[in-house]
């Protein structure tokens, strides 16, 4: 079973948003998916009450019990795991780390979500733990601030290839309850977050099979 965890030490930078649709998209391909909400604020759980669709699955589970809820969800038949953790440090995090196979640490295009990143960095850097950045809620238009990031990012450690514009069709779609591959199918937002699935379900098989 994949494991993939979404976390930096920073609020507001997209992950229960990523964490939802990725979790959908990934349920759309044919994963069979439980998406896990390590954050006090509860906006995956939140999320999860407003859809009317049943999958994919979402529970809150204590750090103290994530390896042992991992264990029984391989158990019963699921391929994928998703976690979401709160923007700070914490056992959540710590556990949500320790539990990844692949960590995903989404930056805005911004020097303090950068910098804010490094201690999640070096966490992750001492548990030996696989990650990646992905650059998310870049602001579409011209501007050089996504290219500006993503060279620092590059510098820092992996990056995702594929980029998470600011687009409206996110903020639409977690305020309905919906994935963004599930409120507009053939939008640009839809596109990049299967190419971000595509990408990290790549890593996670080779992370599997290396």
């Amino acid at each position: 079973m994949k494991v993939l965890g979404l976390m930096t030490q920073k609020g507001g930078t997209g992950k229960t948003t990523l964490a939802a649709s990725l979790g959908v998209v990934a349920h759309e391909m044919g994963e069979r998916v439980f998406l896990i909400d390590m954050d006090p604020q509860g906006s995956l759980t939140a999320w999860s009450a407003r859809r009317s669709a049943e999958q994919p699955p979402v529970d809150k589970i204590a750090p103290d019990k994530l390896a042992s809820a991992i264990g029984t969800l391989a158990k019963q038949g699921y391929s994928l795991v998703i976690i979401d953790t709160a923007g700070i440090d914490s056992a959540a995090t710590s556990a949500a780390m320790h539990a990844a196979g692949l960590c995903l640490i989404p930056a805005r295009p911004s020097a303090l979500d950068i910098e804010a990143a490094r201690p999640t960095i070096g966490a992750l850097s001492r548990l030996q733990r696989p990650f990646a950045f992905v650059l998310n809620q870049a602001p579409v238009g011209r501007t050089n601030r996504p290219l500006d990031a993503s060279r620092a990012l590059g510098l820092l450690g992996v990056l995702a290839p594929t980029l998470i514009a600011q687009r409206s069709d996110h903020m639409d779609a977690i305020a309905l309850g919906m994935g963004v591959t599930e409120f507009n199918p053939t939008g640009k937002a839809a596109e990049e977050v299967r190419q971000l699935w595509a990408w990290a379900n790549k890593r996670m098989e080779g992370e599997r099979h290396g």
